[in-house]
C-alpha cells in the first residue's frame, strides 16, 4: 500500500480531512497531521470507518523535530511514500505599523518555514524512487493587499520556495506542485466561525471543497511527461 501525509489537518468537513478522506479512498495509507489530536482520531475512524487506513500524528508545523518525528512514523510502516501535502496554514491579518515582529515571524514560520521543513524531510524520502509534492497556497500567494502583510508574505515566500523544489528535483522525478484557492472555502471552519459571512456569500460564492480536492487529484496523477506545477481554484463570481 502506498503512503500519503496529509499536514494541516483539522475537521473532517475541512480542506486538510478531505484531502485525507479521498487519498485514503484511491487506495492510500493516510498519515494526518496537525495540532489536535481529537481532530486527527476523528478524521482517523471517518476513514477506517470506510475501510481505509489512516494513522494520526500530532505535529507542529513550525518545530523541525516534530516535522522529522512524523517523518519517522511514516518510515516506520510498509509501503513507498509516493503523496506528500503541506496544508499548514493561519490567518494573520494586521496593519503593518501596529504588527509586533513575533507575531509577523509566527505567520512566516507556519505558512514558509514550516513548508521548508516539511518539503525537505519528503523529499529525502522520495529520492530515487519519486513522488509527489503538493503545497496549499491562496490569494495572498500572488499579491499583496492591505491588512494582510504577514499572511502575504508568508505565502508568496511558499509558493516560490515550492516552485524551487520543483526546478530542483523534478529531474530526479519528483513533481512537486502548488495548488492557489482563490478565494474562501466553504467548509465547516468558515461556517462555523463566520456563519453570517458564510450565509451571504452561499453556495455559489464559497469554492468548493470536492473541487479543490479534484485540482490536488489532477496534479497527482499526472503523468511525468505533462507536468503542471500551479493549478489556480476559484468560484466564477470572484474578482481576480
Amino acid at each position: 500500500m502506498n503512503k500519503a501525509i496529509v499536514l494541516g489537518v483539522g475537521p473532517v468537513d475541512g480542506l486538510g480531512g478531505q484531502l485525507a478522506v479521498r487519498f485514503s479512498a484511491s487506495g492510500h495509507h493516510v498519515f494526518v497531521a496537525g495540532r489536535t489530536q481529537a481532530s486527527l482520531d476523528e478524521l482517523s475512524s471517518v476513514i477506517e470507518g470506510s475501510g481505509g487506513r489512516a494513522t494520526a500524528v500530532v505535529t507542529d508545523a513550525t518545530e523541525e523535530l516534530s516535522i522529522v518525528n512524523l517523518l519517522e512514523a511514516v518510515d516506520s510502516e510498509k509501503g513507498a511514500l509516493t503523496l506528500a501535502i503541506y496544508n499548514a496554514g493561519n490567518n494573520t491579518p494586521g496593519r503593518i505599523i501596529e504588527m509586533d515582529a513575533d507575531y509577523f515571524e509566527s505567520s512566516w514560520r507556519v505558512l514558509c518555514f514550516g513548508g521548508f521543513l516539511f518539503g525537505r524531510e519528503a523529499l529525502r524520502r522520495m529520492q530515487g524512487s519519486g513522488g509527489t509534492l503538493l503545497f496549499t497556497g491562496a490569494s495572498a500567494s500572488m499579491r499583496g493587499r492591505a491588512g494582510f502583510a504577514a499572511f502575504n508574505s508568508g505565502k508568496s515566500a511558499l509558493r516560490i520556495l515550492a516552485q524551487a523544489m520543483a526546478k530542483e528535483y523534478g529531474p530526479d522525478g519528483i513533481h512537486v506542485g502548488h495548488v492557489v484557492i482563490d478565494g474562501p472555502i466553504g467548509g465547516e471552519k468558515i461556517r462555523k466561525a463566520f456563519p453570517e459571512y458564510a450565509e451571504k456569500l452561499g453556495d455559489a460564492g464559497m469554492i468548493s471543497i470536492n473541487g479543490i480536492v479534484d485540482a490536488f487529484d489532477y496534479l497527482y496523477r499526472q503523468p511525468r511527461n505533462a507536468w503542471s506545477f500551479e493549478v489556480d481554484v476559484r468560484t466564477s463570481i470572484e474578482e481576480w
